[in-house]
Protein backbone atom coordinates (compact mmCIF):
# COMPACT_ATOMS: atom_id res chain seq x y z
CA UNK A 1 0.00 0.00 0.00
CA UNK A 2 2.58 2.57 0.60
CA UNK A 3 4.47 1.49 -2.61
CA UNK A 4 1.13 2.86 -4.25
CA UNK A 5 0.80 6.32 -1.68
CA UNK A 6 4.84 6.70 -3.17
CA UNK A 7 3.39 6.47 -6.71
CA UNK A 8 0.85 8.93 -6.23
CA UNK A 9 2.96 11.73 -4.80
CA UNK A 10 5.55 10.87 -7.41
CA UNK A 11 2.91 11.37 -10.19
CA UNK A 12 2.15 14.88 -8.09
CA UNK A 13 5.56 15.99 -8.72
CA UNK A 14 7.96 14.82 -5.93
CA UNK A 15 10.93 12.85 -6.19
CA UNK A 16 11.17 9.19 -4.74
CA UNK A 17 13.26 9.85 -1.53
CA UNK A 18 10.42 12.79 -0.84
CA UNK A 19 7.88 10.67 -1.14
CA UNK A 20 9.02 7.46 0.67
CA UNK A 21 10.83 10.47 3.58
CA UNK A 22 7.00 11.63 3.75
CA UNK A 23 5.28 8.55 4.24
CA UNK A 24 7.85 7.30 6.74
CA UNK A 25 7.54 10.26 9.11
CA UNK A 26 3.56 10.14 8.81
CA UNK A 27 3.21 6.76 9.14
CA UNK A 28 2.13 5.10 6.09
CA UNK A 29 -1.64 6.78 7.40
CA UNK A 30 -1.67 8.34 3.37
CA UNK A 31 -1.42 10.63 1.09
CA UNK A 32 -2.79 13.46 2.43
CA UNK A 33 -0.62 13.57 5.47
CA UNK A 34 2.59 13.19 3.66
CA UNK A 35 1.72 15.86 1.13
CA UNK A 36 0.99 18.00 4.57
CA UNK A 37 4.53 16.83 5.98
CA UNK A 38 6.23 17.84 2.26
CA UNK A 39 4.83 21.18 2.07
CA UNK A 40 6.14 22.17 5.66
CA UNK A 41 9.43 20.49 5.59
CA UNK A 42 10.35 19.91 1.96
CA UNK A 43 12.67 22.70 1.69
CA UNK A 44 15.08 20.88 4.49
CA UNK A 45 14.71 18.11 3.30
CA UNK A 46 15.99 19.37 0.17
CA UNK A 47 18.97 20.60 1.41
CA UNK A 48 19.46 17.68 3.17
CA UNK A 49 19.25 15.37 0.30
CA UNK A 50 21.04 18.19 -2.46
CA UNK A 51 24.16 17.90 -0.31
CA UNK A 52 24.48 14.03 -0.87
CA UNK A 53 23.72 14.82 -4.45
CA UNK A 54 26.58 17.13 -5.70
CA UNK A 55 28.78 15.27 -3.71
CA UNK A 56 28.59 12.55 -6.02
CA UNK A 57 26.85 13.46 -9.48
CA UNK A 58 26.13 10.79 -12.38
CA UNK A 59 28.64 10.39 -15.40
CA UNK A 60 26.20 11.77 -17.45
CA UNK A 61 25.62 15.04 -15.23
CA UNK A 62 29.30 15.21 -15.02
CA UNK A 63 29.38 14.89 -18.68
CA UNK A 64 27.42 17.52 -19.36
CA UNK A 65 29.01 19.91 -17.04
CA UNK A 66 32.11 19.23 -18.80
CA UNK A 67 31.19 19.91 -21.95
CA UNK A 68 29.45 23.18 -20.50
CA UNK A 69 32.55 24.28 -18.90
CA UNK A 70 34.82 23.62 -22.21
CA UNK A 71 32.14 25.70 -24.39
CA UNK A 72 32.58 28.57 -21.60
CA UNK A 73 36.32 28.03 -21.52
CA UNK A 74 36.27 27.27 -17.92
CA UNK A 75 38.06 24.52 -16.60
CA UNK A 76 35.92 21.51 -15.22
CA UNK A 77 38.20 21.35 -12.13
CA UNK A 78 37.10 25.33 -11.11
CA UNK A 79 36.44 25.83 -7.62
CA UNK A 80 32.95 27.37 -7.99
CA UNK A 81 30.69 25.30 -6.33
CA UNK A 82 27.74 24.11 -8.24
CA UNK A 83 24.25 24.89 -6.28
CA UNK A 84 21.83 22.75 -8.63
CA UNK A 85 21.22 20.93 -11.27
CA UNK A 86 20.15 22.44 -14.21
CA UNK A 87 18.14 20.97 -17.54
CA UNK A 88 19.32 22.77 -20.59
CA UNK A 89 16.46 21.57 -22.82
CA UNK A 90 13.94 23.59 -21.15
CA UNK A 91 16.35 25.26 -18.25
CA UNK A 92 14.39 24.06 -15.50
CA UNK A 93 16.71 23.79 -12.06
CA UNK A 94 16.94 20.81 -9.77
CA UNK A 95 17.96 20.82 -5.99
CA UNK A 96 19.27 17.36 -5.95
CA UNK A 97 19.78 13.98 -8.29
CA UNK A 98 16.57 12.40 -7.65
CA UNK A 99 14.46 15.57 -8.92
CA UNK A 100 16.34 15.59 -12.20
CA UNK A 101 15.76 11.31 -12.52
CA UNK A 102 12.44 12.10 -11.81
CA UNK A 103 12.25 15.21 -14.41
CA UNK A 104 13.75 12.77 -16.72
CA UNK A 105 11.58 9.99 -16.57
CA UNK A 106 8.56 12.53 -16.73
CA UNK A 107 9.72 14.68 -19.54
CA UNK A 108 12.28 12.32 -21.44
CA UNK A 109 14.63 15.22 -21.28
CA UNK A 110 18.44 13.80 -21.21
CA UNK A 111 20.88 17.04 -21.46
CA UNK A 112 21.85 18.04 -18.00
CA UNK A 113 24.21 20.09 -16.08
CA UNK A 114 25.60 22.10 -13.13
CA UNK A 115 24.50 25.25 -12.08
CA UNK A 116 25.59 27.78 -9.56
CA UNK A 117 22.54 29.57 -9.67
CA UNK A 118 21.01 28.25 -6.79
CA UNK A 119 17.32 26.63 -6.72
CA UNK A 120 15.27 28.76 -4.44
CA UNK A 121 12.85 27.77 -2.10
CA UNK A 122 8.87 28.40 -2.61
CA UNK A 123 7.40 31.24 -1.12
CA UNK A 124 4.07 30.50 1.40
CA UNK A 125 2.26 31.91 -2.02
CA UNK A 126 3.63 28.96 -3.84
CA UNK A 127 3.36 26.34 -1.41
CA UNK A 128 -0.28 27.36 -0.68
CA UNK A 129 -0.29 27.18 -4.82
CA UNK A 130 1.75 24.04 -4.98
CA UNK A 131 -0.66 22.54 -2.36
CA UNK A 132 -4.30 23.82 -4.13
CA UNK A 133 -2.42 22.16 -7.26
CA UNK A 134 -1.77 18.35 -5.27
CA UNK A 135 -5.25 18.79 -3.63
CA UNK A 136 -6.76 19.15 -7.55
CA UNK A 137 -4.32 16.09 -8.86
CA UNK A 138 -5.43 14.29 -5.20
CA UNK A 139 -8.99 14.74 -6.18
CA UNK A 140 -8.58 14.15 -9.56
CA UNK A 141 -7.25 10.79 -8.44
CA UNK A 142 -9.85 10.05 -6.29
CA UNK A 143 -12.54 10.87 -9.02
CA UNK A 144 -10.77 8.31 -11.05
CA UNK A 145 -10.56 5.64 -8.66
CA UNK A 146 -14.63 5.83 -7.71
CA UNK A 147 -15.59 5.71 -11.53
CA UNK A 148 -13.16 2.69 -12.02
CA UNK A 149 -14.62 1.22 -8.92
CA UNK A 150 -18.32 2.15 -10.64
CA UNK A 151 -17.54 0.90 -13.43
CA UNK A 152 -16.32 -2.41 -11.61
CA UNK A 153 -19.53 -2.73 -9.90
CA UNK A 154 -21.30 -2.69 -12.74
CA UNK A 155 -19.49 -4.95 -14.76
CA UNK A 156 -20.20 -7.53 -12.08
CA UNK A 157 -23.72 -6.39 -11.89
CA UNK A 158 -23.98 -7.18 -15.45
CA UNK A 159 -22.60 -10.57 -14.49
CA UNK A 160 -24.37 -11.38 -12.11
CA UNK A 161 -27.23 -10.60 -14.44
CA UNK A 162 -26.62 -12.38 -17.16
CA UNK A 163 -25.23 -15.30 -14.74
CA UNK A 164 -29.12 -15.57 -13.50
CA UNK A 165 -30.50 -15.49 -17.06
CA UNK A 166 -28.51 -18.23 -17.56
CA UNK A 167 -29.58 -19.95 -14.59
CA UNK A 168 -33.61 -19.26 -15.31
CA UNK A 169 -33.19 -20.57 -18.93
CA UNK A 170 -31.39 -23.38 -17.49
CA UNK A 171 -34.44 -23.76 -14.79
CA UNK A 172 -36.64 -23.48 -17.52
CA UNK A 173 -35.80 -26.33 -20.16
CA UNK A 174 -35.00 -28.71 -16.95
CA UNK A 175 -38.97 -28.12 -16.58
CA UNK A 176 -40.10 -28.14 -19.89
CA UNK A 177 -38.03 -31.98 -19.87
CA UNK A 178 -40.25 -33.11 -16.47
CA UNK A 179 -43.25 -31.73 -18.01
CA UNK A 180 -42.59 -33.73 -21.77
CA UNK A 181 -41.83 -36.77 -20.00
CA UNK A 182 -44.55 -36.81 -17.60
CA UNK A 183 -46.52 -35.98 -20.75
CA UNK A 184 -45.54 -39.37 -22.06
CA UNK A 185 -45.55 -41.38 -18.85
CA UNK A 186 -49.81 -40.26 -19.16
CA UNK A 187 -49.77 -41.05 -22.70
CA UNK A 188 -48.76 -44.68 -22.32
CA UNK A 189 -50.45 -45.37 -18.87
CA UNK A 190 -53.61 -44.28 -21.22
CA UNK A 191 -52.55 -46.61 -23.75
CA UNK A 192 -51.89 -49.61 -21.50
CA UNK A 193 -55.36 -48.68 -18.89
CA UNK A 194 -57.12 -48.72 -23.12
CA UNK A 195 -55.38 -52.09 -23.87
CA UNK A 196 -56.51 -53.29 -20.48
CA UNK A 197 -59.58 -52.36 -20.87
CA UNK A 198 -59.87 -53.98 -23.94
CA UNK A 199 -58.40 -57.43 -22.68
CA UNK A 200 -61.60 -57.45 -19.86
CA UNK A 201 -64.09 -57.03 -22.83
CA UNK A 202 -62.27 -59.78 -25.02
CA UNK A 203 -62.77 -62.10 -22.30
CA UNK A 204 -66.22 -61.31 -21.42
CA UNK A 205 -67.29 -61.65 -24.50
CA UNK A 206 -65.43 -64.88 -24.61
CA UNK A 207 -67.04 -65.94 -22.09
CA UNK A 208 -70.69 -64.80 -23.56
CA UNK A 209 -69.67 -66.96 -26.63
CA UNK A 210 -68.81 -70.03 -24.67
CA UNK A 211 -71.96 -69.61 -23.16
CA UNK A 212 -74.17 -69.52 -25.74
CA UNK A 213 -72.76 -71.96 -27.65
CA UNK A 214 -73.26 -74.18 -24.54
CA UNK A 215 -76.42 -73.60 -24.62
CA UNK A 216 -77.27 -74.31 -27.91
CA UNK A 217 -75.49 -77.62 -27.60
CA UNK A 218 -77.82 -78.88 -24.89
CA UNK A 219 -80.81 -77.83 -26.92
CA UNK A 220 -80.30 -79.52 -29.69
CA UNK A 221 -78.69 -82.86 -27.98
CA UNK A 222 -80.51 -84.89 -25.67
CA UNK A 223 -77.18 -86.00 -23.52
CA UNK A 224 -74.95 -83.38 -21.98
CA UNK A 225 -71.64 -83.04 -23.69
CA UNK A 226 -68.51 -81.48 -22.03
CA UNK A 227 -67.52 -77.74 -22.18
CA UNK A 228 -66.00 -76.96 -25.30
CA UNK A 229 -62.06 -77.37 -25.29
CA UNK A 230 -61.48 -74.28 -26.64
CA UNK A 231 -63.42 -72.18 -23.79
CA UNK A 232 -61.32 -73.64 -21.18
CA UNK A 233 -57.89 -73.72 -23.14
CA UNK A 234 -58.59 -69.85 -23.89
CA UNK A 235 -58.66 -69.06 -20.26
CA UNK A 236 -55.04 -69.86 -19.03
CA UNK A 237 -53.74 -69.02 -22.51
CA UNK A 238 -54.79 -65.34 -22.10
CA UNK A 239 -53.39 -65.28 -18.61
CA UNK A 240 -49.97 -66.38 -19.79
CA UNK A 241 -49.90 -63.49 -22.28
CA UNK A 242 -50.46 -60.83 -19.40
CA UNK A 243 -47.28 -58.81 -18.55
CA UNK A 244 -48.29 -56.07 -16.70
CA UNK A 245 -51.20 -55.65 -14.22
CA UNK A 246 -53.87 -52.58 -13.52
CA UNK A 247 -54.33 -51.60 -10.28
CA UNK A 248 -56.88 -48.95 -8.73
CA UNK A 249 -56.05 -47.75 -5.12
CA UNK A 250 -58.84 -46.70 -3.03
CA UNK A 251 -57.36 -44.08 -0.57
CA UNK A 252 -58.91 -43.23 3.17
CA UNK A 253 -60.30 -39.65 2.13
CA UNK A 254 -62.24 -41.72 -0.99
CA UNK A 255 -59.90 -40.48 -3.54
CA UNK A 256 -58.54 -43.02 -6.24
CA UNK A 257 -54.76 -43.57 -7.76
CA UNK A 258 -54.27 -46.01 -10.79
CA UNK A 259 -51.12 -47.60 -11.89
CA UNK A 260 -50.01 -50.00 -14.24
CA UNK A 261 -47.27 -52.40 -12.50
CA UNK A 262 -45.59 -55.65 -13.78
CA UNK A 263 -47.21 -58.94 -12.79
CA UNK A 264 -44.19 -59.99 -11.38
CA UNK A 265 -43.11 -57.22 -9.32
CA UNK A 266 -43.94 -57.33 -5.54
CA UNK A 267 -47.10 -55.75 -3.29
CA UNK A 268 -44.02 -53.38 -1.77
CA UNK A 269 -43.91 -51.71 -5.22
CA UNK A 270 -47.63 -50.90 -4.66
CA UNK A 271 -47.25 -50.07 -0.91
CA UNK A 272 -44.18 -47.57 -2.22
CA UNK A 273 -46.36 -46.18 -4.86
CA UNK A 274 -49.30 -44.95 -2.68
CA UNK A 275 -46.52 -43.25 -0.39
CA UNK A 276 -44.99 -41.90 -2.56
CA UNK A 277 -48.54 -40.61 -4.26
CA UNK A 278 -51.01 -40.53 -1.41
CA UNK A 279 -53.21 -37.53 -1.05
CA UNK A 280 -55.17 -38.24 2.70
CA UNK A 281 -52.20 -38.35 5.07
CA UNK A 282 -49.29 -39.68 6.34
CA UNK A 283 -50.76 -42.10 8.71
CA UNK A 284 -49.42 -46.04 8.59
CA UNK A 285 -51.94 -48.17 7.16
CA UNK A 286 -52.62 -51.62 5.39
CA UNK A 287 -54.11 -52.96 2.01
CA UNK A 288 -57.15 -54.95 1.26
CA UNK A 289 -59.52 -56.16 -1.31
CA UNK A 290 -62.89 -57.00 -1.20
CA UNK A 291 -63.86 -59.47 -4.03
CA UNK A 292 -62.45 -62.06 -2.69
CA UNK A 293 -61.63 -60.30 0.77
CA UNK A 294 -58.59 -60.65 1.89
CA UNK A 295 -56.18 -58.28 4.70
CA UNK A 296 -52.40 -58.38 3.44
CA UNK A 297 -50.34 -59.57 6.20
CA UNK A 298 -46.38 -58.52 6.03
CA UNK A 299 -45.50 -62.06 4.28
CA UNK A 300 -48.07 -60.81 1.22
CA UNK A 301 -45.73 -57.45 0.78
CA UNK A 302 -42.80 -60.07 -1.08
CA UNK A 303 -44.72 -61.59 -3.15
CA UNK A 304 -45.14 -60.76 -6.74
CA UNK A 305 -48.64 -59.26 -7.87
CA UNK A 306 -50.07 -62.20 -9.90
CA UNK A 307 -49.19 -65.11 -6.93
CA UNK A 308 -51.68 -62.46 -5.31
CA UNK A 309 -54.16 -63.13 -7.90
CA UNK A 310 -54.06 -59.39 -8.42
CA UNK A 311 -53.73 -59.34 -12.37
CA UNK A 312 -54.83 -58.33 -15.38
CA UNK A 313 -56.63 -55.43 -12.45
CA UNK A 314 -57.72 -55.33 -9.01
CA UNK A 315 -58.94 -52.65 -6.87
CA UNK A 316 -56.82 -52.40 -3.71
CA UNK A 317 -58.19 -50.38 -0.42
CA UNK A 318 -56.09 -48.69 1.71
CA UNK A 319 -57.68 -48.80 5.36
CA UNK A 320 -55.82 -47.61 9.17
CA UNK A 321 -53.32 -50.13 10.19
CA UNK A 322 -54.43 -51.32 13.87
CA UNK A 323 -51.59 -50.12 15.47
CA UNK A 324 -51.83 -46.37 14.00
Amino acid sequence: MSSDFATVLMDMGFSKEQAERALQVTGNQGVEPAMEWLLAHGDDFDQSAGTAVNSAPTTSSTEDATKSSNETGDSPNSDVEAKSLICNDCNKLFKNQAEVEFHAAKSGHTNFAESTEEKKALTEEEKLAQKKLLEQKLIEKRREREKREENEALEREKNRIRAGKEMIEIKKKMQDEELRKAIEQRKKEKEEDMKARQRIKDQIEADRQARREKMLQQQGIEKPTPPPVVVEVAKPAVKKDYTETRIQIRLLNGESLTQTFGIKEQLSAVRLYIELNRTDGDGSFSLMTTFPRKVFVEDDYDKPLDVLGLVPSAVVIVTKSPTS
